[in-house]
């Protein structure tokens, strides 16, 4: 064999990046919208719930109302017209709460329209009894800020605009209660009563329930910043992916240079007959090996046709795999590893999660190059990795902020991004990880996989 040439080894072309890492951008960010859709329908789901609750006390509170002013105070009421709203709203919240359960989506205009119908009964009520000079009618500012919690702005302002109009129109056509004009006589005044029930109605229901509302809108926002993030973070990483599936494509062509004049020196006298040098040589050539491999590797993560496909193992046979491979690649490194995984379980082995597996474990190396721990057991039908070491531990900003990219006290540009990349690969598996600081000394770095993501069901088996 001999020596190629500089002119027979071609230049490499621009990297190309992967079609599947391409389609990730847009997957990521589907992904998202789907995902913030569905905090906006969770959130008008409850959100629903609580107008049905509150019209159910309305319901009760207006039944209460009636007996106490009818047969309480003596005075005259349209009972059975009265009695047949109340049968309308009991039978519309009953049609809401079927609704609820068959479509759980809940949109601004369904809260508009439940919001209308509460308005509308609480008008027809208020016509039946005193229209405008009925103290409860102040029960409308009750709906005006139901409305400006729930509602998009237009609705709000709608709705000013509908009880003001049915204010004014109670005021021109109500039917007006005969009632004693005893203004003066303050708490001993019936009217002055009804004023004061009908404020103390409308502050404890907003507090009540505009306490709920904001909760359940916190919450929301709080989930939605969330999936922001990880959108954001998921396409960090895609565009990492890129970079290095653009790395690996420019690395082929020099390390199969390299591969072919190693090659070609093991036969040459001048290294045959020096045994340090043969050495040497059958060192970097096991180095350029590795090389390639790690390549292969991040081209196959990226969904490049180079390299071997995922195939299918078991969970004890996938750790000591990874375990001898990691050992090969730090034989200076002392590892304890202990497998309490149980019952073997069959799955596919991936690269990505033995390249998560080797991120952490380098990351427990380079902070205690000395001993770094390692064990597994099957705990609630998850895989559960634990990586210790008897470094300095973590500091309690990096605890707080794990998993976020570029979080390290290694000091190098760049640095932070081997539990990042961890986090990322686990959460997209359903699993998680979790650190904390050992009491004796040390870190300690968790890995929880489910194994439902990593088995394979009968029928891909067959």
């Amino acid at each position: 064999m001999t020596r190629p040439t500089k002119t027979a080894v071609a230049e490499p072309s621009p990297p190309s990046p992967s079609p599947s890492l391409r389609t990730q951008v847009g997957l990521t960010v589907q992904r998202a919208l789907i995902a913030i859709r569905g905090e906006n329908d969770s959130a008008g789901r409850k959100n629903m719930q609580l107008l049905i609750q509150l019209r159910w006390i309305a319901v009760l509170g207006q039944i209460f109302t009636i007996a106490v002013v009818r047969y309480g105070f003596g005075i005259t009421l349209p009972v059975k017209y009265m009695l047949a709203v109340l049968g309308v709203l009991i039978t519309f919240n009953l049609l809401s709460l079927l609704r609820l359960r068959t479509h759980p989506q809940v949109t601004n205009n369904e809260l508009f329209i439940a919001l209308l119908v509460d308005v509308s009964a609480l008008t027809a009520q208020l016509y039946l009894s005193g229209g405008a000079a009925n103290p409860f009618i102040f029960l409308y500012l009750l709906q005006v800020s139901l409305g400006a919690v729930l509602l998009e702005a237009w609705s709000t302002w709608t709705m000013v605009a509908i009880t003001a109009g049915c204010f004014g129109g109670l005021a021109l056509i109500g039917r007006p209660l005969v009632l004693p004009p005893d203004h003066n006589l303050g708490l001993h005044s019936v009217y002055v009563q009804g004023m004061l029930i009908c404020f103390l109605l409308n502050a404890t229901l907003l507090v009540i329930f505009i306490s709920r509302i904001s909760r359940n809108l916190r919450t929301r926002d709080k989930r939605l910043a969330d999936l922001r993030q990880r959108a954001a973070e998921e396409e960090h990483i895609i565009h990492m992916g890129l970079l290095a599936s653009g790395a690996a494509h420019e690395l082929g062509t020099p390390l199969s240079t390299l591969a072919v004049i190693l090659g070609d020196w093991q036969h040459m006298p001048p290294f045959t007959i020096d045994h340090e040098l043969m050495q040497e040589i059958t060192e970097m050539q096991a180095q350029v090996q590795r090389c390639k491999s790690i390549v292969s590797g991040i081209l196959l993560s990226a969904g490049e046709a180079r390299g071997e496909a995922p195939v299918q193992t078991t969970v004890i046979t996938f750790l000591d795999e990874l375990v001898a491979q990691w050992r090969a690649n730090h034989p200076a490194a002392t590892l304890a590893y202990e497998n309490r995984f149980g019952l073997d379980v069959r799955i596919v082995s991936d690269s990505a999660i033995k390249q998560m597996i080797f991120n952490v474990l380098d990351n427990a190396l380079e902070a205690s190059p000395r001993w770094v721990g390692l064990s597994a057991i099957h705990l609630d039908d998850a895989l559960d990795l634990t990586v210790e070491d008897i470094g300095p531990g973590f500091e309690p900003e990096m605890l707080a902020q794990l998993g976020t990219p570029y979080q390290s006290s290694k000091g190098r540009p760049g640095g932070g991004l081997g539990l990042f990349l961890a986090a990322n690969v686990a959460r997209t598996l359903g699993g998680s990880v979790s650190a904390s600081n050992r009491s004796q000394g040390g870190a300690m770095v968790k890995l929880t996989l489910p194994l439902t993501a990593l088995m394979l069901d009968d029928e891909e088996e067959h």
